[in-house]
């Protein structure tokens, strides 16, 4: 299986190196602005997850493939990392510490939790799937285009983002029909036999304004991260690392260590 597309960052240093992991529809470069500033005293990389920007695309989308290409991506770099996931991101990279532990010195989750959500994402697959891509040379087209079938702009940006309009045709730099087929995995949570906790510092960072980590869910996470810390940002919902950058890279230095 080939190694996750990587964007690097600054140069290593006395700080352990920084694991980025993006979330569904996501890419390595939506966290250029953070992975640039936390880079000025470790090296920082950030990833493409499989059937995601320039990633291989494979049929099979689960958090086992997801964590196992993690850690092939941290094992060839030679040594653990401290490791930072996001919604699909961050389930993939806790299944990672619970299964390889070895691998991760600390762990941040942002806005998730290890438990199976109701939602899925499929309409906005749909989405993607009805644009007319016919004609198309520029994002602000595009954007007019998938307004019919989504309202709210900054999901049109977000999504837009993976949107090639550079190839001949247009694409879209997401494995959509993988995707879809396995979103009731993405949305769900590996059923775990008997799991070994993972006994490292881990941060739990939500949006003040998210309702993704309940408080039903943490007797499950204390089980599974017993040196878990649960910590919000107010006024950011799940986007949380765009809604409110500058705190969200803050609260990482905190507890990761490192200056400004």
């Amino acid at each position: 299986m080939p190694l996750l597309n990587m964007i690097r960052f600054g140069t290593p240093g006395d700080l352990p190196p920084l694991l980025i992991v993006h979330g569904l529809f996501g890419s390595a470069r939506n966290w250029g602005a953070i992975a640039k500033r936390m880079s000025n005293d470790r090296e920082v990389i950030a990833v493409d997850m499989r059937n995601h920007a320039g990633s291989f695309w494979d049929d099979t989308h689960t958090y086992a493939a997801m964590a196992g290409d993690l850690a092939a991506a941290i094992e060839a770099e030679g040594h653990a990392m401290d490791v930072v996931g996001h919604s699909m991101g961050g389930k993939a990279a806790m299944l990672l510490a619970l299964t390889r532990p070895e691998l991760v010195n600390r762990l941040v989750v942002a806005d998730i939790a290890p438990v199976s959500y109701g939602h899925s994402q499929n309409h906005l697959i749909a989405a993607m799937k009805a644009l007319d891509l016919t004609g198309l040379d520029s994002r602000s087209e595009a954007d007019t285009r998938l307004s019919a079938d989504i309202d709210t702009p900054s999901v049109r940006a977000f999504l837009l983002q993976s949107l090639d309009l550079k190839a001949e045709p247009p694409c879209w730099r997401l494995n959509l029909d993988a995707l879809e087929r396995q979103m009731d995995l993405i949305t769900g949570w590996p059923d775990l036999e008997n799991p070994t906790p993972y006994e490292g510092p881990v941060l739990f960072l939500s949006g003040g304004d998210s309702d993704y980590v309940q408080a039903e869910a943490r007797p499950l996470i204390r089980a599974l991260f017993p040196q878990a810390r649960m910590a919000k940002l107010p006024g950011a919902g799940h986007w949380l690392h765009a809604e409110k950058p500058r705190d969200f890279e803050a609260s990482l230095r905190v507890f990761l260590g490192g200056g400004k």
